[in-house]
């Protein structure tokens, strides 16, 4: 929802009685403030305005994945754009968008879901959670200023994540005013009128200058420490003259604020700083300096001593806590603290065991320069906390700020720096990114549990307005681009399967190597060696050769065996045999399929959790579809902890971007991996895919010519990144999109007597398994933007078949296939939903058009001879190559 400047949510509030939050993963509108939504995707409105990174639909929200594993807590990224609208049953229509069809009901999804659940992986020891992180679209917003603690905000002004109230909420009412989002005005206004509703509709919420001051100082006095340790902190007055000094010409400064030539000195200078450096007498907010001892054996609090006498706040409309003087507190920094290696299991402190124990006051030098800062922003109490290390330590300092909240009597919002990382601790994070709004969701055992965790966050998105589809300009109906990454872990790093049976990993790796339906059927649009999830060959030419030696020397550290009979295996090895070669042509090791980057990382403590995340999801329409999504993973981890998959992996080729970007291929290999699921004891249906083909694959259209078939069906088209060119705000690398691809499939018709050309050009029609199927496949240039590959080649459309009696010399028909609207017609803005969608796609093919008249057959048979010793993937023509590299002159 929003708030005073992107500063709150509903989303993690913590009552005064406990730290238990609302029992809403999402709370009506509990989805960050306007100025703070950095928008993920398009705008979240009924209107279909579009957003920050293209069209949008009714809704259009985006899901960036399902995160998996210890605290659920890995991230996702990036990506633009595709989605189809589900209906509430999720129900394909005729020609498109997936829907739950087949996707089975939830009870009968369930039940299989169950059988490789917690339940099914009982021999494991629950290790395999799963979890879900979503994100959905917001309106565009600014970026706001964001510290290394996480704090997002308009200006850094709030975290995302964690809000914490300390008189806690329990409904799912809006904590802030319902100001008009969308509404055109200036920032400033917003704000202004943001904080008005603020103060009317929520006095009880108001708070005083002078609270900030009693919170801290009850919580120095808890700690035994003195009064004086409780330090206000100022604006600095000096940054402002400065300010003033720069502006343009305009209102003057004022007379007295600055030196005249003949007056300028060095005493006058030390008198004119000193003066302007003793202006502001209010403090901005109290400080008090806080760490946790060397030996954790209670709390420090270090005496700042600063060369002006008084804590002076960097420059900016940041948290207080973000800026601190930290460079004027000593010349000496605090000696580097080692991290805690999570595979070590330590033992667990209760809360209440924890003693009260006095604070001692240390200098300054050497000692860490954290602080606990309260400051009131908007008429709101903000409470920063410092970096925790250890969470008995983070759950001893929210007691003690409970406690302070209790007895002073004032809400407070926490923000600051997130707990650490324990088993221990669930946590749900709502975090603006580039296109969508990101949700990290707690991790999951079960399959039922992780079915209601994600009804329940696609039904509070739809009740605050955001969808997980949106809809381009021509009726194309896709994903909002954000992820649905799943990630794959255990309740700890050291329970992690993936650390404990390396082959497990290997087993995942090799069976998505040799079934490319795994990586293409639930992916985005935006696909290949340079997209945000490329799979491992599509990378180095020599990315195969080398896996197979990281998997060999995997195979041969894990027989080493302990007393107990177990893999012996450090957890560093499959991680250093991996690391490098799970990456992208730039050697990024989070843009992958595969991403270990928190398998066990040398880099920090928060990269060595035991997870692997699955990066190749798309957010689907339906939350059932997000669920088959998380079923078959989980069937596939349940098939290859039972028995290890060892299949030599396979060199695809041109196939791979050729013939396993065609529907007819992608669903052939999928029915393939769920034939296997089935043969090792997981009833796993293939019709529960259904909607996956229908949203991914779109039914352009079909016209039916006496006994025969021709059917138009969108395909996969990857997206080449170009080089580096120069901006107006630096440099940027386009992607081309300009070219699409579809695939024609004529069924009934009587091979060598029938042929397919399109705008004149012989399509090149493979036998598929049946006698009577053909399928091919169409590359075509759909639009001709200035940055593009070959950007002097015209477009192809619009695409003329014809079904060519190859002995008479006639066509027996065709059909048209248009790439904008047939007469011309240029929309405004993007389809407000599905219907209008679907009308638009459907009024772009036409059952007619087809060539009449003989058919020049020497010209075809001189084109055919021509594509037959060509290059390309088999079963692919690019009518680009055909238009230029085969030296015919076609209609341009």
């Amino acid at each position: 929802m929003p708030g005073t400047d992107g500063v709150a949510s509903t989303w993690d509030q913590v009552s005064a009685d406990g730290i238990s939050g609302t029992d809403d993963p999402a709370a009506t509108g509990g989805l960050a403030g306007t100025d703070d939504q950095v928008s993920a995707g398009e705008r979240a409105s009924t209107d279909g305005m579009p957003g920050a990174d293209g069209p949008a639909g009714a809704g259009g929200v985006a899901s960036t994945g399902n995160q998996v594993g210890a605290g659920g807590l890995a991230g996702t990224d990036d990506q633009v754009s595709a989605g189809e609208r589900a209906s509430a049953d999720g129900m394909p229509g005729a020609d498109g968008p997936a829907g739950g069809g087949g996707v089975a009901s939830a009870g009968g999804v369930a039940s299989t879901g169950d059988q490789v659940g917690a339940g099914g992986l009982a021999g494991t020891d629950d290790q395999v959670s799963a979890g879900e992180q979503a994100s959905t679209d917001g309106m565009p917003g600014n970026y706001g200023r964001a510290g290394s603690d996480g704090v997002v905000g308009a200006g850094g002004r709030a975290t995302a994540d964690d809000q914490v109230s300390a008189e806690g909420r329990a409904s799912a009412d809006e904590l802030w005013g319902a100001s008009d989002i969308g509404a055109e005005a200036d920032a400033g206004a917003i704000r202004a009128a943001r904080r008005d509703d603020l103060a009317s509709q929520l006095p009880e919420w108001r708070a005083e200058p002078e609270s900030a001051r009693a919170v801290i100082a009850h919580i120095a006095s808890g700690l035994g420490l003195p009064p004086t340790q409780v330090r206000p902190a100022y604006e600095d007055p000096l940054l402002r003259l400065a300010s003033k000094a720069r502006a343009p010409e305009g209102e003057p400064i004022e007379a007295d604020a600055d030196l005249m030539p003949e007056a300028d000195s060095v005493q006058a200078r030390k008198e004119m700083l000193a003066r302007l450096d003793t202006a502001v007498t209010e403090a901005a907010a109290y400080v008090l300096p806080l760490h946790r001892r060397p030996d954790e054996a209670g709390w420090a609090s270090a005496d700042w001593r600063l060369r002006r006498g008084r804590i002076v706040l960097t420059e900016g409309d940041s948290p207080a806590g973000l800026r601190l003087p930290l460079g004027s507190i000593s010349w000496q920094a605090a000696p580097a603290q080692p991290e805690a290696d999570p595979i070590v299991v330590r033992p667990h402190t209760a809360l209440e065991s924890v003693p009260w124990e006095e604070t001692a006051v240390v200098p300054a030098d050497r000692a860490p320069t954290t602080a606990l800062v309260a400051e009131v922003r908007d008429g709101r109490l903000f409470v920063f906390l410092p970096p925790v290390a250890e969470f008995d330590a983070y759950l001893d300092l929210m007691r003690r700020v409970e406690a302070a909240v209790a007895a002073v009597g004032q809400p407070v919002v926490l923000e600051g720096y997130p707990p650490p990382v324990d088993p221990r601790l669930c946590t749900l994070s709502i975090t603006p990114d580039p296109g969508v709004i990101e949700v990290n969701v707690q991790p999951t055992e079960t399959f039922a549990e992780q079915s209601q965790l994600l009804e329940t966050l696609y039904e509070q998105a739809r009740l605050a307005r955001l969808s997980t589809e949106s809809f381009d300009i021509d009726g194309t109906h896709s994903g909002t681009g954000g992820g649905n990454h799943i990630t794959l872990g255990g309740r700890t790093p050291a329970r992690s399967p993936l650390l404990r049976r390396p082959d497990l990993l290997v087993s995942m790796l090799s069976y998505w190597q040799r079934h490319p339906a795994l990586s293409y059927l639930f992916s985005g649009r935006f696909i290949g060696p340079t997209s945000q999830a490329p799979r491992a060959d599509e990378g180095r030419v020599d990315a195969l050769y080398e896996l197979e030696i990281a998997f060999a020397e995997i195979a041969r550290l894990a027989q080493r065996k302990n007393a107990a009979g177990e893999v012996n295996s450090a957890p560093w090895e499959v991680d250093r045999a991996l690391r490098h070669l799970l990456t992208d042509l730039t050697g990024n090791t989070h843009r992958a399929e595969f991403c270990i980057d928190k398998l066990y990382s040398p880099d920090s403590a928060r990269g060595r959790l035991g997870l692997v995340e699955l990066r190749g999801f798309e957010m689907p329409p339906h939350f059932r579809m997000a669920m088959v999504q998380a079923l078959l993973v989980r069937a596939l981890v349940l098939r290859f902890w039972e028995r290890p998959f060892t299949a030599p992996l396979i060199r695809h080729g041109a196939n791979l971007h050729g013939r396993y970007l065609l529907p007819h291929y992608v669903l052939a290999d999928i029915a393939e991996v769920a034939a296997d699921l089935r043969a090792h004891g997981v009833d796993f249906e293939t019709s529960w895919l259904d909607p996956f083909t229908e949203f991914r694959f779109p039914r352009i259209g079909t016209v039916v010519l006496g006994d025969m078939e021709l059917e138009l069906r969108g395909a996969i088209e990857p997206w080449n990144t170009l080089g580096e060119q120069t901006t107006a705000h630096g440099t940027a690398r386009y992607v081309d999109s300009s070219v699409e691809r579809l695939q024609v499939r004529l069924v009934g018709a009587d091979r060598g007597r029938y042929g397919v050309t399109c705008n004149g050009f012989p399509v090149p029609l493979v036998a598929a398994g049946k006698d009577d199927v053909q399928v091919a496949g169409v590359r075509y240039r759909a639009w001709q933007p200035p940055n593009a590959l070959h950007p002097s080649i015209t477009v192809d459309a619009p695409l003329t078949f014809d079904v060519v009696d190859l002995e008479a010399g006639l066509s027996r028909g065709g059909c048209t296939y248009y790439v904008s609207h047939p007469g011309g017609r240029s929309y405004d803005v993007p389809p407000v939903n599905a219907i209008e969608a679907q009308s638009r796609r459907n009024r772009r093919f036409e059952p007619s058009g087809h060539t009449s008249g003989p058919v020049d057959m020497a010209d075809l048979r001189a084109k055919m001879a021509v594509q037959a010793t060509d290059i390309g993937a088999p079963g692919i023509l690019d009518l680009r190559r055909a238009r230029t590299v085969w030296g015919v002159v076609g209609d341009r």
